[in-house]
């Protein structure tokens, strides 16, 4: 059905789609000129998801095969990326609506 992108990018894959979603994000953002207000609002989301995402892959909760194995602080390089992307995709997903 959707096209096996691990095949192409192996331990990268899951880098490679925190940078597509989160450049998407972004430019949400930027759209909006919501930039600065949303940044404020990951910096606090940050903490929140960091610690929620160390409890869960401690425990076993899942697993992440497709990544570079990269670890800061104790959880992938890439799920710090995605502490920020989600949030940061919702946030400008929510205010391109409230221009609209």
């Amino acid at each position: 059905m959707f096209p096996d992108i691990g095949a192409v990018f192996g331990p990268y894959t899951y880098l490679v789609s925190e940078i597509l979603f989160g450049s998407v994000a972004l430019w949400l953002l930027v759209r909006a000129e919501a930039l600065p207000r949303a940044a404020k609002t990951l910096l606090v989301i940050y903490p929140i998801g960091f610690v929620w995402d160390w409890y869960t892959l401690t425990i076993g909760v899942f697993a992440i095969p497709l990544r570079t194995g990269v670890e800061l602080l104790g959880i992938p390089l890439e799920e710090h990326i995605f502490i920020v992307v989600v949030p940061a995709l919702v946030l400008g997903i929510h205010e391109n609506l409230l221009q609209r």
